[in-house]
């Protein structure tokens, strides 16, 4: 039953024959490299799309219910490392992007929340959402999909109270730390109905912005699935290059997208021979330490805690990946 529901609903291979069979019915061979091309295309943007409305349907009515106030009340009860679980446990129902979470972090920081809590938070939210949780499930399979949310959430809580130790308050910008700690919420009881308005309007927005990312990722994902030679991914992501899980977070940096847009290429890389722990850094390091998110992120923090941010996650990243690469074998 499980692997029905992993294949067909989740991983909708149904669509991959059909599409197979409309496009040969078209006169398109897809055993050739432009054929298959089209279908990885249209296959991945049809799944994704769909798999993504659900999904962020689903998750937008549980977060009505998780507004920025409530979330910074009910952090506000608990100290310590419990905190930190909280927060970033409380990460997992919050936009897609690090872009989105990070107005979020900087009310939960002016409202006085500590430093350590919040940051667990700003990890968490990009790297370890709930849509993430179904997607890789859709790809990877559930032993895969689970292991990386439960790393996530460690590398979130471990960075959390690492940065809570050393104290770095000083380090958050001063029109923040002076700020009247309001947190702009309406904080009225919704219906079923308004929760379901909501969650609506949030599947619309949130398509508009990743769409873009969607169509570059399954494009990139389709030339190297079908384009680009096995022996090439191999030597530069594969058992042979010890360099491979660095050289993944490193090149994932720079790059903007959410999980939603590096699925596709998470999944041609692997269908090529790249290991599954580079894979999985690669995507954690686009989607929690993009280029326009730091830069966002710096406008919050001072530099002292922005590098020790961004060094505390590729440390965290790196070791996943290396941690993946040696028990793959478990995985896969």
């Amino acid at each position: 039953m499980w692997t029905f529901i992993q294949d067909q609903i989740l991983g909708m291979k149904w669509l991959n024959d059909l599409i197979g069979s409309v496009l040969g019915f078209l006169g398109l061979d897809t055993d050739t490299k432009i054929g298959a091309s089209v279908q990885f295309f249209i296959y991945d943007t049809i799944k994704i799309t769909v798999l993504l409305c659900v999904l962020i349907f689903l998750i937008s009515y549980i977060q009505s219910f998780f507004p920025p106030e409530r979330s910074r009340k009910i952090m506000g009860r608990f100290h310590g490392i419990g905190a930190n679980i909280v927060g970033a446990f409380l990460g997992t129902v919050t936009p897609f992007c690090s872009c989105s979470s990070i107005p979020i972090f900087m009310g939960f920081t002016s409202a006085g929340l500590p430093l350590g809590v919040t940051f667990s938070f700003l990890i968490s939210s990009p790297m370890v959402d709930l849509g993430s949780l179904v997607l890789l499930m859709s790809i990877f399979g559930a032993k895969i999909a689970v292991c990386y949310v439960v790393l996530g959430l460690v590398i979130a809580v471990a960075g959390g109270t690492l940065i809570e130790k050393l104290h770095m308050e000083d380090q958050v910008a001063d029109f923040i730390r002076n700020s009247k700690g309001s947190v702009d919420i309406d904080s009225g009881k919704l219906t079923v109905k308004d929760r379901l308005v909501y969650a609506k309007e949030q599947v619309f927005e949130t398509f508009k912005k990743v769409f873009p990312y969607i169509l570059a990722g399954v494009a990139i994902g389709a030339l190297i699935h079908n384009w680009i030679p096995e022996s090439w991914i191999e030597a530069i992501l594969g058992s042979r290059n010890p360099f491979g899980v660095i050289l993944a977070t490193l090149i994932g940096i720079p790059m903007y997208a959410d999980i939603f847009g590096t699925i596709p290429v998470a999944e041609a890389l692997l269908s090529k021979g790249a290991l599954l722990g580079t894979i999985l850094s690669f995507m954690m390091a686009v989607t929690t330490l993009s280029l326009p998110s730091l830069i966002m992120l710096k406008k919050a923090i001072k530099p002292r805690l922005l590098g020790t941010f961004v060094a505390i996650c590729i440390v965290g990243i790196v070791i996943v990946g290396y941690g993946f690469n040696i028990f793959q074998n478990l995985f896969i």
